[in-house]
């Protein structure tokens, strides 16, 4: 039997009409949906976000991928999702796998592609591209990302700061992603030099807990909590 096809689909920072026109034309077909969430008690952000594109015949099945940071623990979630998935593949069906923003841009979806490739090594898969949270928050305050030659680096913020101290001496615009509860680091390192004037912050990007700070001082006196989903870009000047 030809195995289905895999469709990837990054849904975008929140707002479900900033999912392409391409990508909300397979969610509504798709026979199978699978989502990602990242706790067992939580409904999976990804399915709010696209439930009014789902048609009423679809089979959801929501995929835990925990935040943490054991590699084997991870790297069993996403061998046991590949397998779930392979089984709706390999009976000839369709499988759509929604994930936030872009699906090749720090995303689950990445490893999981990985897993099914080694289980399914002729899988037919189509990757539906996504806007990204840094695009969108770029539009919500006006922020250009890329001007002239200056470069544009798009980091993490690890519990290493190192990389992204580095990152802001090359100069251009710094694109901090991954933040979470990191914040009160970020924000010291950004004062120190100089550089919360040439910030923004923005968090829940189109979501309807959306926030946006121009003034980077204001997230001072808030816990770490406050970084979760949340993006800071950075004009960090000229090389």
């Amino acid at each position: 039997m030809i195995p289905g096809t895999l469709y990837g689909i990054g849904i975008g920072p929140g707002d479900s009409e900033l999912i392409t026109l391409k990508g909300a034309r397979l969610i509504g077909a798709c026979p199978n949906l699978f989502v990602p969430k990242a706790r067992t008690a939580a409904g999976s952000v990804a399915l709010a976000i696209a439930r009014p594109l789902v048609g009423p015949a679809a089979r959801i099945e929501e995929l835990l991928f925990p935040m943490t940071a054991d590699r084997e623990e991870l790297a069993r979630r996403w061998d046991d999702a590949a397998a779930r998935i392979g089984l709706v593949l390999a009976a000839g069906e369709d499988a759509c796998f929604l994930t936030l923003g872009d699906p090749l841009l720090y995303s689950t979806y990445i490893y999981l592609l990985r897993a099914l490739r080694r289980a399914i090594p002729d899988l037919k898969i189509v990757t539906v591209p996504g806007i990204t949270a840094f695009g969108a928050a770029a539009a919500l305050t006006d922020f250009p990302i890329g001007e002239g030659k200056e470069p544009v680096t798009i980091i993490p913020a690890a519990d290493d700061l190192t990389a992204v101290r580095r990152a802001l001496e090359r100069g251009g615009t710094v694109v901090l992603m991954k933040i979470g509860k990191r914040l009160p680091e970020i924000l010291e390192l950004l004062e120190g030099k100089g550089l919360l004037e040439s910030s923004v912050f923005v968090s829940h990007a189109t979501m309807a807990e959306q926030r946006v700070e121009t003034d980077l001082r204001r997230l001072k006196a808030e816990g770490p909590e406050a970084g979760y989903l949340s993006i800071i870009l950075v004009h960090a000047g000229q090389r």
